[in-house]
């Protein structure tokens, strides 16, 4: 039986490392961007991300794209 795959939701990610602990490992803060089209390029939603991070006062150490999708059994 195949799956049917619709998509529901999707969010974009900032990792911000906002400073060091005392044994010198880093300190990551999260943003989090939601209601972003779950149709939008993966290259649109990172040049996005980019000029995002721009913005931003503390260097951002990842980027990541989250995408909900509804599974239901297909015909």
């Amino acid at each position: 039986m195949a799956v049917l795959v619709t998509p529901r939701e999707s969010s974009l990610r900032l990792t911000l490392q906002v400073g060091t602990g005392e044994g010198g490992e880093p300190i990551y803060r999260v943003r989090t961007y939601n209601r972003v089209k779950p149709q939008a390029l993966d290259q649109d939603v990172f040049d996005v991300a980019q000029a995002l991070a721009g913005l931003q006062v503390h260097p951002v150490a990842a980027i990541t794209r989250v995408i909900e999708n509804d599974l239901s059994a297909g015909a």
